[in-house]
């Protein structure tokens, strides 16, 4: 599925959208270049899980987690500097609860994701505009695609 949003509310309400369509269970990749609108989606998805905390990157913690109509775990991976660091996190309890993993810069722990994911990929087509690519496998990518297309 492809998405053109042309303003940082479209972006916003594309993240909303994504938040409320989500059941539980999720891992959700995420990509793009540096400032592109990965967090900006993330604290959207929030917002569709009910979640009400002020959501920050988690770049020096590596996993912020937050409550809401499901548990969010936010991974900011862009700063592991080896993948045994998700080792040591215990990173499989994370990916394997009821509640969504998001992980911003997921191309760089791609060896550990499991293979039903969903994957957004962020691309800056000028200062506002965003061309948001959104594909996966597996229940949650089907659930998603359903609602997104209604």
């Amino acid at each position: 599925m492809q998405f053109k949003t042309i303003s940082d509310l479209e972006t916003r309400d594309l993240g909303f959208l994504i938040g409320r369509a989500l059941k539980g269970g999720e891992v959700i990749a995420m990509t793009g270049d540096l400032g592109a609108g990965k967090t900006t989606i993330t604290k959207s998805i929030a917002a569709g899980l009910d979640i009400g905390d002020y959501i920050t990157s988690p770049t020096f913690t590596i996993v912020n987690e937050y409550e809401g109509r499901l548990k969010l775990y936010h991974f900011d991976v862009y700063r592991i500097s080896d993948i045994e660091e998700m080792y040591d996190l215990g990173y499989e309890e994370y990916f394997d609860s009821d509640g969504v993993s998001v992980i911003e810069w997921a191309n760089l722990i791609e060896q550990i994701l499991p293979k039903d994911k969903i994957s957004i990929d962020i691309k800056n087509l000028d200062e506002w505009s965003r061309m948001i690519v959104i594909s996966g496998e597996g229940a949650g990518f089907e659930n998603l695609e359903k609602e997104l297309k209604k």
